[in-house]
């Protein structure tokens, strides 16, 4: 059995990952999705908690053929600690599955194989892109999951962003 972790922010989950783990779901038989900088809420890059992060998740999820975990990580301070912080925390696996520069190094250097999948329409599905669009109040709900949406609007998700992209 091959078990991968997929390694990600999600701030928010979007379209484009949601089409890496549709593709993920063809090599592995179960799947840990790693949030990342689950510590990290609030702000203009990570806007949404990591429970907010779980729950779009799981729910965009819901259909997929194969098991899959949700799993909060939070950052670590030094960065050499970290893959072993992440393993402490989630179920064993074979392989790491990210585009992040750094975690991939992080994982190489630890020896645990890492593959970055391709990405899915990156310069419109990014984090980056679709929090833009969030915070100018242009059309993002198609870069998103229909679950996705009604989480953000079940949190108030556009207001919070919208909120803490003032300044005083």
């Amino acid at each position: 059995m091959k078990r991968g972790l997929y390694v990600g922010r999600f701030q928010p989950f979007h379209n484009g990952h949601k089409a890496v783990i549709d593709g993920l779901a063809k090599e592995v038989d179960e799947l840990i999705i790693g949030i990342g900088s689950a510590d990290i809420s609030h702000d203009i890059r990570h806007p949404f908690t990591a429970g907010e992060r779980v729950l779009m998740i799981t729910r965009a999820l819901n259909g997929l053929e194969i098991p899959f975990y949700v799993i909060p990580l939070e950052d670590v301070k030094r960065n050499a600690l970290w893959v072993a912080h992440v393993k402490s925390m989630v179920p064993p696996f074979d392989t790491v599955y990210t585009s992040n520069p750094l975690v991939i190094q992080l994982f190489a250097e630890a020896g645990i194989p890492v593959m970055s999948p391709p990405m899915y329409l990156r310069e419109s599905l990014s984090g980056t892109a679709v929090r833009k669009k969030m915070f100018a109040g242009d059309a993002w709900e198609g870069c998103v999951p229909e679950e996705v949406v009604s989480v953000i609007r079940e949190i108030h998700g556009i207001e919070r962003m919208q909120q803490i992209a003032k300044s005083d």
